[in-house]
């Protein structure tokens, strides 16, 4: 007497199917954002011991460690450490102020150098350098107060108006302040025309500890308020009525986010300069390695490989040493091009 057959049950999938789903993704993004933290590391040694002036890996250690190697401990601890330092954060703060912006506003041309905020630092720096003969800490105070007034001027202009009106806007102010800025050169004494024109073209020639501390404790405090914000910007580039709909504060989580973006753009733009495309750059690469989804802390990373490798090539690989900016600049434009043409083409169904 034969046995009646089983019936097949087809099986919904359990809870561990639908966690090996969920971990793909993510191992992917692990794997990117460990690769490119390796490339930053390698970018960073590469910057520090090669270049017009080589050392070896045992030298930097015992210079680290508190030896004095003549020639080198002056060469390496106070001219490239530094320099590579400031590099590194400045494209970590350029980074995540771009991604904070464009993710916000949903729109990749909504950088703070392309929608005014960076040129806002520009005009206070260089009106402190043409007319009270500023330097140093006073030239970064007044970078960062001029950031701060132009986004204030930019929100209060826009309200209203949308995140292609803020940009609208932002391009405006941007054109305006840079009219400003050649206004003043041109009435400029030679010798302070001179120290503007190095500082705005985006140099990291005159890095030194003081700026590199600065930046440093700044990111320190700005660094972990960014990861408290990572779910109000999550939830804002939804739109804001599902971010609303969702239980999102936006009006204050927007306010918390463009204070911390301005913070960042200026911070990093009074160390190093107005660095041309690195936060302009920085979210669109990130978001491409993460899968289309955009991701802050590979836009940090995105941004510190941009400064260091840009100004690895522009001191050491080019007939004349050049400013980091005039490298990222040439990296950026075509960029900026392409993503017009693309835009425009999207908007006409094309």
């Amino acid at each position: 007497m034969s046995t009646p057959a089983t019936p097949i049950v087809a099986r919904a999938p359990g809870g561990s199917a639908v966690r090996n789903l969920r971990r793909g993704p993510r191992r992917r993004r692990l794997a990117a954002t460990g690769t490119l933290a390796l490339l930053v590391l390698g970018l960073l040694v590469v910057d520090i011991l090669l270049g017009s002036y080589t050392i070896t890996i045992p030298d930097f250690a015992r210079l680290l460690a508190g030896e004095h190697i003549p020639g080198a401990s002056f060469i390496v601890m106070e001219n490239k450490l530094p320099r590579a330092v400031i590099g590194l954060l400045a494209g970590v703060a350029f980074g995540l102020s771009g991604a904070i912006f464009q993710t916000m506003l949903r729109n990749p041309l909504a950088s703070p150098d392309i929608i005014g905020i960076s040129y806002g630092a520009s005009a206070t720096a260089v009106a402190a350098i043409v007319f009270f003969g500023a330097a140093g800490a006073t030239v970064s105070v007044a970078a960062i107060a001029g950031a701060l007034v132009v986004a204030l001027l930019i929100s209060l202009l826009a309200r209203g108006r949308g995140g292609s009106g803020l940009i609208l806007v932002g391009i405006g102010a941007a054109a305006f302040m840079n009219a400003a800025v050649t206004f003043m050169l041109a009435r400029a004494d030679i010798n302070n025309a001179q120290s503007a024109m190095i500082w705005l073209a985006g140099s990291l020639n005159s890095s030194n500890w003081e700026r590199a501390s600065v930046l440093a404790v700044s990111l320190v405090v700005l660094l972990p308020v960014a990861f408290l914000l990572a779910r109000s910007l999550g939830g804002m580039q939804l739109g804001q009525d599902t971010a609303s709909g969702l239980g999102f504060n936006v009006p204050r989580g927007r306010l918390a986010l463009t204070v911390l973006g301005v913070l960042l753009a200026a911070l990093a733009t009074a160390a190093a300069g107005p660095i041309s495309f690195v936060a302009f750059l920085s979210g669109p690469i990130a978001k491409r390695l993460n899968g289309g989804a955009p991701s802050l802390p590979m836009a940090a990373l995105v941004g510190a490989a941009i400064v260091l490798g840009a100004d690895f090539i522009a001191a050491n690989l080019l007939p004349t040493a050049l400013p980091v900016g005039v490298v990222t600049g040439a990296l950026g434009a075509p960029f900026l091009l392409w993503l017009l043409i693309n835009t425009n083409r999207n908007s006409q169904g094309g």
